[in-house]
Order: C-alpha cells, then structure tokens, then sequence
C-alpha cells in the first residue's frame, strides 16, 4: 500500500505516519530525512545535491526525484510507503507518476488531513519531543504519564521548536494552501483523493485512515 499523506504542519502527518510504520511495516519517506541520508551516503544523487546545497542554492525536482527513485529501490519499502513532503506541485506530481510507473509500482491512496486553523494553532503551540528520542507530547493533549520524563526512554530533557507559535502556524497554513493544496485537483481526477478530520482524537483519525486503506 503506497500513499501520500497530506496536511499543514501540525496536522498529525508524522503520528499517524509512525502508526502506519509500527501497525502495518509501511515506510515514512520525507523528502529532507532522505536528502539528508543520500548526502551523509555520497550516493550519486546525494554528491549532486551536495554541490547545490554548498552553493546555497535550491536542489531541483530533477535531484528531488532521483533520491526518491534511489530510496524506492530500498528492500524495506516491500510493505508500502508514505509520501511526506513530495509532491508539492503538479510538476512532481506528474514526475513522480512517471517514477512510480518505471519501477512497476503505484499510488493508491492521497490522504489529507483536514484542520480548523484556529485548533491548530493551539495544537501546535502546546506541543513538545523528549531530547533523546523524540517521541511528541502537549501541554495539554498529551502529557508524560509521569511528569517530566518520557514514557518511551525516561529521558527527563525536552525540547520546543523555537518556531511553534500561532504566527507561524499561520504562515504555514499559507503556505501549504498555496503550495501544496493544489496537487488535490491532479489526484481528484485520479479518484486517489480521501479526506480525514484531522481534528478528530489520534485514535479515530487513525481508525479513518485504516477504514481507507482496508477499502477494496
């Protein structure tokens, strides 16, 4: 099962992507985790975006879509993927149909998150990661069972991104309308496009998506 899963920042795209990735053996490829790794490997595409990045300059769709061809022919991705970050324009979108074609595999689900702006200004703002491990907790969604230490590794260190605050949320917001939001109409005519309220409790989002993937 390979899908992209859309939605602004904040939305719930990497909790529900790490489930699918522990429930189901998919795989969670975002475009800057694998940019990274291709660099930090020297992969032929890596050594190309090396170059650009230590110019200052903007990595192409081109090198874009060749780290991702690169990472699909990884023997983990056999139980599907999630697509975070790519596309981004009809261009990508149309690129990566090509990719997906030559490598005899297929998109079957483009799921996005819908979110009410305001809430998610409040579910961004409150939201917090252990140091050590990064698992996400909220002032008030999601606190530690015990306060101030992980559940996961019992790390008492957290962080906050300097950057989580309503005015930026709203930026982002922007940005993802403007940017991203207009792949839909290319997906829609596909009849790949399903829709979940974000807004809804982690469970149920998680229940709708499930309910998704299992339709035949």
């Amino acid at each position: 099962m390979n899908i992209i899963l859309l939605g602004p920042p904040g939305a719930g795209k990497g909790t529900q992507a790490a489930k699918l990735e522990a429930e189901r053996g998919m795989v969670q490829l975002s475009t800057g985790d694998m940019l990274r790794a291709a660099v930090k490997a020297a992969t032929p595409v890596g050594l190309q975006a090396k170059a650009v990045m230590e110019t200052g300059g903007l990595v192409s769709d081109e090198i874009v879509t060749g780290i991702i061809s690169e990472r699909l022919d990884q023997p983990d991705v056999a139980k599907g993927f999630i697509l975070d970050g790519f596309p981004r324009t009809e261009a990508q979108a149309a690129s990566l149909d090509t990719l997906l074609t030559e490598k005899n595999m297929k998109l079957d689900h483009v799921i996005e998150l819908e979110v009410d702006e305001a809430i998610l200004a409040d579910r961004v703002t409150g939201r917090f990661t252990c140091a050590k491990c990064g698992t996400g907790y909220h002032d008030r969604y999601k606190l530690p069972v015990v306060p101030d230490v992980c559940d996961v590794c019992g790390s008492t260190e957290f962080k906050r991104r300097a950057d989580d605050n309503a005015e930026t949320v709203r930026a982002r917001m922007a940005e993802y309308h403007a940017k991203t939001a207009p792949i839909l109409p290319y997906y829609e005519a596909k009849g790949l496009v399903a829709r979940v309220d974000g807004m809804a409790d982690i469970a149920h989002v998680s229940e709708a998506i499930e309910a998704i993937l299992d339709k035949r």
